[in-house]
């Protein structure tokens, strides 16, 4: 599938999501576009880690895309949602936002189950608790 910015979802992004929602051997995945922007990739795949782990793989210059695999209680047990980040932090590069946010839907619509989206610009817009609080209100 291919985005309105014309970059391509490299069919590694859909493998590693059916191994996050199906399989559950992986915790989280970071999406990066391929150097010469012309696809989105895979960067990272983890199979386990934290969630300061996860956000430290997020960097604070650079737009990304990412899926966690969310667990967290509530009143009616244990409960884990898929969601999807849209990473696009202040300091980073006007042309490099650009792209991302044109190149999102492509990648997003291959990647079924997602339960909540989250467009993080800092830090505290993707902190646990933030993401939790946006999980709960669904």
């Amino acid at each position: 599938m291919s985005s309105s910015s014309g970059i391509a979802v490299d069919s590694a992004c859909v493998d590693a999501f059916q191994n996050l929602k199906l399989g559950k051997k992986v915790k989280y995945i970071i999406y990066k576009l391929s150097d010469d922007n012309k696809s989105i990739t895979v960067e990272k795949d983890a199979a386990e880690g934290t969630y300061d782990d996860f956000l430290a793989g997020l960097p604070s210059d650079d737009c990304r895309y990412a899926v966690y695999d969310f667990d967290y209680s509530s009143p009616d047990g244990d409960r884990n949602k898929i969601v999807f980040y849209a990473w696009s932090p202040d300091s980073a590069k006007i042309k490099s936002k650009m792209i991302y946010s044109s190149s999102k839907e492509a990648l997003r619509k291959s990647l079924n189950g997602i339960a909540v989206e989250i467009q993080g610009t800092d830090f505290d817009e993707v902190s646990h608790d933030s993401v939790l609080e946006k999980i709960q209100r669904r």
